[in-house]
């Protein structure tokens, strides 16, 4: 195929139709032989240059986000600051991401820069309940308004199920809820890349694997998928037709085709990624201290045609240079909630159809007020101010739009606290947050005989926060909408009978490496059941002194254990909790037993995160 045949062809690739077909005679390329489990210390931000080009280049500019999870009000609480570099910068808000986009187009056109808007997966997904009571269309609708062109999906776009995550591509009503605004939903006008989503029936991918922009005559290409490990930290009830592939293999096999069509510039879209480590001051935005992570063995195995990696579901702020599987790539995370957005300029070289320089940079989106001391703004409650100034309003009118039709339901109070409750959790894995969850799912099934609650701490999606007034509410009340916002699931609540061996493989199975757990994850627990747990004790044996008000668990006992259904249907890789006998369904969802709970009495304390203990 000449030159000028194969440009006309990607100019008019509206889907991969092409590419599937091609893709069916490639092999898959294998991943790394060993996987490294961290990046070498000598990794600095980024800033990479591929030599001196040869011939003219064509310069363009990619914009980037991840997690937005829903995120159409600024964060409160804990999360409604930035902390980086020492510093906290209140940022946030669907209409204040929509103005630094904008801005940050300006500046690049003003340089002779196309832009091209990504991201890298959950978008939607363990949102608040703004975007959450209609099924997630507000952020597809308002992704659409500020400009989003291509992203990978996630493991979050997934918690509906693989069909509701096509409705949301290509629109329609909701199949019982129908249109909740009154005005249809007409899908995302960006495209969700799947290229590692298989559906089991065809071997195909559910949503187009690849995308090609074409940027002053010059194509780009781009790869998206979400992690692997996908199915086990999503319910399981709604991914049954599907596996998740290799990310290195899918995206080196997908990689060759981009190739294969004459597209020499790759941009990998992964949701997966790393973090910077832990230091004083906190590393910058666009650091990359001590970086480690899933994402550095992803993008050893690459081919060098991936340039840039834009990845995400660590909720970490990076931009970092790691190498490929024969030269460099730029990988690069803008935190969580649009708060950050990630400003790559790049050039290619017009010849050889190759990314010539890379270099990117993470821009906090400011929503406060300063306070001509270096600082912002807050009320009388210490709650940061935000600027209206700087809000952008064709985004905020469709946020508020929806903003309005929840909060007659947001608003309502429903419980109280004496104090901030959080989810940071003690070096035994527990939180206050999470004690307090567990009582509540314990308290709604008591009725069933439960004894026991377990709960799973990526769950538990936010702080209370007894000071934040969304809705007016005074110091300590809590609203529908705060209680959604921290379980937004919509789990059920679910009762089942364990003898005692069968709880302690539940326990045992919260460690990384035993009866195929991905990852260290410590349940939360009830009043009532303490256990110990040994950093140093091998798999299957770190679980010690687990009794129930203080006798000792009997192996040969019954236990009536309650869980949430994501639990419960083997979820986070808990495939032990499978097990159980009799499930019995409490009525309404996990949220509506915390609400429950908050409203039942007296002002609910923190709770007291000493149920769990550890030893080395």
């Amino acid at each position: 195929m000449d030159r000028l045949r194969r440009r006309t062809v990607l100019r008019h690739l509206a889907a991969p139709a092409l590419a599937l077909a091609v893709v069916a005679a490639l092999p898959l390329a294998p991943g790394p032989a060993t996987p490294a489990a961290a990046a070498p210390p000598e990794f600095q931000p980024v800033s990479v240059s591929y030599g001196p080009p040869p011939g003219a280049t064509v310069k363009g500019q990619f914009l980037s986000y991840n997690d937005f999870h829903g995120a159409i009000d600024p964060p409160s609480g804990s999360g409604a600051v930035v902390n980086a570099s020492g510093t906290s910068t209140p940022a946030g808000g669907v209409e204040y991401l929509a103005t630094y986009l904008k801005k940050l187009r300006a500046e690049a056109k003003a340089e002779g820069r196309q832009t091209v808007t990504v991201g890298a997966g959950d978008l939607i997904g363990a949102t608040p309940l703004v975007s959450a009571a209609f099924h997630d269309e507000p952020t597809i609708e308002l992704m659409n308004q500020i400009g989003l062109q291509v992203s990978s999906v996630g493991n979050h776009e997934f918690d509906e199920g693989v069909n509701e995550l096509i409705r949301m591509q290509r629109g329609g009503c909701h199949p019982t809820d129908g249109c909740q605004d009154g005005d249809g939903f007409g899908g995302a006008k960006f495209t969700y890349l799947a290229a590692n989503t298989i559906n089991k029936k065809t071997g195909l991918p559910i949503l187009p694997p690849i995308d090609i922009k074409i940027i002053n005559g010059v194509p780009v290409g781009f790869v998206g998928m979400t992690l692997e490990g996908t199915a086990a930290i999503v319910n399981p009830a709604g991914i049954q037709n599907v596996r998740f592939a290799d990310e290195v293999e899918t995206a080196n096999k997908w990689g060759s085709v981009l190739k294969l069509l004459g597209v020499k510039a790759q941009v990998l879209l992964v949701h997966e990624g790393g973090s910077q480590a832990t230091a004083t001051p906190t590393p910058g935005v666009s650091d990359c201290n001590g970086f480690t992570g899933p994402i550095v063995p992803i993008v050893a195995g690459l081919n060098p045609e991936f340039g840039l990696v834009v990845s995400g579901h660590t909720h970490r702020f990076y931009s970092c240079t790691l190498p490929n599987k024969k030269g460099t790539s730029v990988v690069t995370s803008a935190g969580t909630n649009g708060q950050i957005v990630t400003d790559t300029d790049w050039s290619i070289d017009r010849r050889t159809g190759r990314f010539a320089e890379i270099t990117a940079k993470n821009v906090i989106v400011e929503n406060g007020v300063p306070d001509g001391n270096g600082g912002w703004q807050r009320d009388a409650n210490g709650i940061f101010l935000r600027n209206p100034a700087t809000a952008d309003a064709a985004a905020k009118k469709v946020a508020d739009k929806y903003r309005t039709a929840v909060a007659p339901i947001a608003n309502r109070i429903v419980g109280r606290i004496t104090a901030d409750i959080t989810r940071t959790a003690t070096p035994a894995g527990e939180s206050p947050l999470g004690d307090v969850i567990a009582d509540a799912q314990l308290a709604r099934t008591t009725g069933e005989g439960a004894q026991i609650a377990l709960m799973n701490p990526g769950g538990i999606r936010a702080d209370f926060d007894a000071e934040a007034s969304a809705g007016g509410e005074a110091n300590g009340e809590i609203t529908y909408g705060e209680a959604f916002t921290v379980q937004p699931f919509n789990n059920l609540v679910v009762t089942q009978t364990f003898t005692g061996a069968q709880l302690k493989e539940v326990l045992e199975q919260q460690f990384v490496g035993y009866n195929g757990q991905n990852s260290t994850k410590i349940l939360q627990v009830s009043a009532g059941l303490t256990y110990t747990w040994s950093a140093s004790a091998a798999l299957g044996s770190k679980i010690s002194n687990l009794a129930l008000n203080g006798t000792p668990i009997d192996p040969a006992a019954s236990y009536k254990i309650t869980t949430n259904d994501f639990l419960a249907n083997g979820g986070d890789g808990f495939s032990s909790l499978t097990a159980g006998t009799g499930r019995v369904t409490a009525p309404g969802f996990d949220v509506d037993a915390l609400v429950a709970y908050l409203g039942a009495g007296a002002p609910v304390a923190p709770g007291p995160a000493n149920r769990i203990s550890t030893v080395a």
